[in-house]
């Protein structure tokens, strides 16, 4: 049994092929179709954002590695560094953070207060912990990646 648009009478909606009933228990409302289209989109949109933020802080962390001999890729890291500290020091919002709970919004989910961090590694890896001691975690694990930096940079003018 397929569905098909119902053009009768100025009903919009789709009735099952070979019954052009208009009864509300076949009847479909194409709002409703839209309606469900676009929490699924914007579910999706979110879910996308979520793993580009999971990505952008496995960059943080583990960056260093990939920015050995590729001096473009230095810089973005270092930047990547500094604002990771500022977001997690200064209680700044992260854009992607406000873009995951937009679409999370506009997908009919309940959007989390507070971080990213906090939000995902609190439930999965440290239940209960402070904000702080997750700040001070985050720091922990940037600071000596900016150190390395650091390190590399002084070196390489004194020679």
């Amino acid at each position: 049994m397929s569905l098909r648009p119902l053009r009768k009478s100025g009903t919009r909606g789709t009735v099952a092929e070979g019954n052009n009933s208009a009864s509300s228990d076949v009847a479909v409302d194409f709002r409703m179709q839209g309606a469900g289209f676009a929490s699924h989109f914007y579910s999706a949109l979110a879910t996308a954002v979520l793993l580009l933020h999971a990505l952008f802080i496995v960059w943080v962390i583990f960056g260093v590695l990939l920015t050995r001999s590729r001096p473009v890729l230095r810089w973005l890291h270092i930047t990547s560094l500094v604002w990771g500290i500022f977001i997690e020091v200064l209680s700044w919002p992260c854009p992607l953070t406000l873009l995951e709970n937009c679409f999370e919004g506009k997908a009919g989910i309940q959007p989390y207060q507070g971080g990213f961090l906090l939000h995902y590694l609190d439930k999965l890896v440290y239940p209960d912990i402070s904000a702080t001691v997750l700040t001070v975690a985050g720091v922990l694990v940037c600071a000596p990646n900016l150190a390395l930096y650091g390190r590399q940079m002084w070196i390489g003018r004194s020679r």
